[in-house]
């Protein structure tokens, strides 16, 4: 049997991203989301983040972000993880928003914010489908400097 595998983090930018690439270089099938109500990330300042609705797509970023200030994005690590994240997949996907894309066995999360709103998501439908709920809460620590 091949399992299938959701990666969730808040926003779907860095920490679900890098788990999605991971396993889609294995050959898994594999699925990334986000739970906030945006995409969040780092702007020149904690004040001034730059935020996205979920479905933009990260070239647009990308390009957005190259153009405000190159060196900044380059020197945190932004402009590296988009370019990663559009090799993977074209956007931003909300957890809640897609439950369409089927059944998983498998869901990770790395906070426990996120936790809790997939956990929500699954007890209280019309949300993700889940075969057998294994969910492992992955403390991690994010890759982009300040």
């Amino acid at each position: 049997m091949r399992f299938r595998y959701a990666m969730v983090c808040s926003s779907n930018q860095n920490r679900s991203m890098e788990a999605h690439a991971l396993l889609k270089r294995q050959g898994l099938d594999v699925a990334s989301y986000g739970t906030g109500s945006h995409v969040k990330l780092p702007g020149p300042s904690l004040r001034e983040p730059n935020v996205y609705d979920f479905g933009t797509p990260y070239k647009q970023m990308f390009d957005e972000l190259r153009r405000k200030d190159p060196e900044l994005y380059k020197r945190n690590g932004i402009l590296q993880m988009l370019k990663r994240n559009l090799s993977v997949k074209l956007a931003p996907q909300r957890w809640q928003d897609n439950a369409g894309d089927g059944v998983f066995d498998v869901v990770m999360t790395f906070e426990e914010k996120v936790f809790d709103s997939v956990l929500e998501g699954i007890l209280h439908p019309p949300h993700f489908t889940v075969r057998y709920f294994v969910s492992k809460l992955l403390h991690s620590k994010g890759s982009l400097s300040r």
